[in-house]
């Protein structure tokens, strides 16, 4: 399967990258918020603590609570955000959004602590 890729972003330092805090979590709760056609609310475990992640999953999926359960790759250590009056503690990895496919969960190649860091 062949794919036009964005181009590369710009080089960075291994100290530079070493600054994201990427981590696995599961995913406890989906979550609806009514008032957007696009965003949900997810609760994610991450071993010593919780977080509520805003992501723009609803049209990307016909059934967007299909993630809940399944762990996969969060960056942890964006400062918050309100998103449509929603705080967001966090960024859900996906892969494919920016390429233009349907995105799917970037997610360990087995079941491994929740919080245990990527990298």
């Amino acid at each position: 399967m062949s794919l036009n890729t964005a181009s590369v972003k710009p080089t960075i330092t291994l100290q530079e990258s070493e600054k994201v805090d990427i981590r696995v979590g599961r995913i406890l709760v989906v979550e609806d918020i009514s008032k957007s056609d696009t965003l949900v609310r997810l609760t994610v475990d991450f071993g010593s603590f919780q977080r509520k992640i805003i992501s723009g999953m609803k049209i990307e999926r016909p059934n967007f609570a299909e993630v809940q359960g399944r762990q996969a790759l969060f960056v942890v250590n964006i400062a918050p955000r309100i998103i449509m009056g929603e705080v967001s503690e966090g960024m859900l990895f996906d892969i494919g959004y920016s390429d233009g496919i349907v995105p799917v969960l970037a997610v360990p190649e087995k079941e491994v602590p929740n919080g245990v860091r990527a990298g």
